[in-house]
């Protein structure tokens, strides 16, 4: 069973979100079209210990219909 705090901690969440993203099925083309920000950004999101500005994260939530609060782990 995951500590509370486990799942706020920034890696939880870099996980949840390129879960998110794997599961849309678009390709990163699609979303950083959609978003506004570069292939290259996504595919650090996808690979790398990135994680977007905070108006991108919503409008990344947005476009995968995912609610933020569940990539950040608020939702139970």
């Amino acid at each position: 069973m995951e500590k509370m705090t486990d799942k706020f901690q920034l890696s939880e969440i870099q996980k949840r979100l390129r879960e998110a993203i794997k599961q849309s099925n678009y390709k990163q083309k699609e979303i950083a079209q959609a978003i506004g920000v570069s292939e290259k950004t996504v595919s650090a999101y996808m690979k790398r210990d990135v994680f977007p500005a905070l108006d991108t994260f919503a409008r990344l939530c947005d476009f995968l219909g995912v609610p933020s609060d569940e990539i950040l782990g608020i939702t139970s």
